[in-house]
Formats: structure tokens, C-alpha cells, sequence
């Protein structure tokens, strides 16, 4: 039970962060083009706004926790979620794929989103490391 409020938690607070398409701090993006490989970076900048936010929280999070974690460690926390761009679905999109699952080309797109990051990462020349912690 606990796991299923921690979760509903968590897409409450996504929700309302993806709300705003204020795009992330020069810092943040700056030291985000540091941590990835160039092909990554360019892969990272189709994210959604709301995305590389997303994406910069968990990786500043990770480092905080572990700072001594490798490129290939941020790289993967930085690119966790960089299949969903395949599915070129906004907020509201995203809530009903939430609900109603993977019905139709753009849901499925969405709950596969780790499958399709992860060719998007090899396509994009991605090292084994980063690959196998996207994995």
C-alpha cells in the first residue's frame, strides 16, 4: 500500500512540474551538455521542457546521493526517460496513456518509452555502461 501512495505521490508532483514549459537554468543545461557525449546531448534536447527538468532533478539528485558516480551513471539518470519523445504526447496525453495503457500507437509509444530510449541511446552511440544502466 505504502508503494502505491509513494507512486501516485510521484505522478502528482510530475503533473503539476509538467505543467509549466519554462525551460530549464543556462547552468543546468551547460552542465548537463558536460555529462553527456554530444549525440547524447542532442538526444537529451528533444526532451520536453518539462522533461529535461525532470531529467536534471534526478541526475543533480543521484550526484548529491554519490558523487563520486561515473559519467555513464549521470548519463543513464540524465536519459531515463528520452523515449518518450517518440511518443509526442503532452500532459493531458500523457495522463489518459496513464489511465487507459497502451491503446493505440502514441500510448504504446509512451509505456514503452524505456525500450524505445534505449535504442534512441545505441543509435545515438551511447557507451555499453550507459546502455547497460538504461537496461
Amino acid at each position: 500500500m505504502s508503494r502505491f501512495i509513494e507512486t501516485q505521490g510521484h505522478l502528482a508532483r510530475r503533473f503539476f512540474t509538467s505543467l509549466s514549459t519554462k525551460p530549464p537554468l543556462t547552468q543546468d543545461v551547460a552542465w548537463v551538455n558536460e555529462k553527456l557525449l554530444l549525440s547524447e546531448f542532442e538526444l537529451w534536447k528533444r526532451m520536453k521542457t518539462p522533461d529535461q527538468r525532470h531529467s536534471i532533478e534526478v541526475a543533480r539528485r543521484f550526484t548529491e546521493l554519490h558523487p563520486s558516480f561515473t559519467r555513464d551513471e549521470v548519463a543513464a539518470a540524465l536519459l531515463h526517460d528520452v523515449g518518450k519523445i517518440e511518443s509526442q504526447l503532452g500532459v493531458i496525453g500523457r495522463v489518459i496513456a496513464t489511465i487507459v495503457g497502451p491503446k493505440g500507437t502514441k500510448f504504446r509509444c509512451y509505456h514503452d518509452h524505456e525500450i524505445i530510449g534505449l535504442k534512441l541511446c545505441r543509435d545515438a552511440g551511447s557507451s555499453s555502461e550507459t546502455i547497460r544502466l538504461l537496461d
